[in-house]
């Protein structure tokens, strides 16, 4: 009998329990990734920065294609191809760092926001907006909002 009454006790204390936790959760939030770099200043500021760079590297191509057409000797020319392709090598590493370096800085405050705002709306996960085929809470725009803050 005490061996019934503890069982029944055990039983309702964990249904209570999965209650409570169930009333505590939210769910599932969902982003537009894509929406809020479009939105965040920081982000238009790195994208307009990497940009830059590559439009850099596209005018020094052009300028060494004009020094290289002035070029009179076939030795001329061999030296000036080697010495412009390590150039240009170390010119795209430099940009490929750069972009992943900001793309980087990106996602890390996207993501500080957003798991901010996850706490905040006793959220259990948040995930990509493509990913949600129904439910969920889009929290996109909130996301915007704590990233407008300046905080990130």
């Amino acid at each position: 009998m005490k061996k019934m009454k503890l069982a029944t006790l055990t039983a309702l204390v964990a249904v209570l329990a999965a209650f409570t936790m169930k009333a505590e959760a939210a769910g599932i939030g969902y982003i537009d990734y894509q929406k809020v770099q479009e939105n965040y200043s920081f982000a238009i500021q790195a994208v307009k920065e990497v940009d830059a760079k590559g439009l850099e590297i596209q005018q020094y191509m052009v300028d060494k294609e004009k020094q290289y057409k002035s070029l009179d000797t076939p030795v001329k020319r061999q030296n000036f191809e080697d010495k412009t392709k390590n150039e240009l090598k170390a010119k795209q590493e430099a940009f490929l760092k750069l972009k992943m370096s900001k793309e980087e800085q990106i996602y890390n405050k996207i993501q500080a926001a957003t798991k901010d705002v996850m706490v905040e709306q006793k959220l259990d996960a948040v995930v990509d907006f493509r990913v949600m085929f129904v439910g969920g809470l889009d929290i996109t725009d909130l996301v915007v909002q704590k990233l407008k803050t300046g905080k990130y």
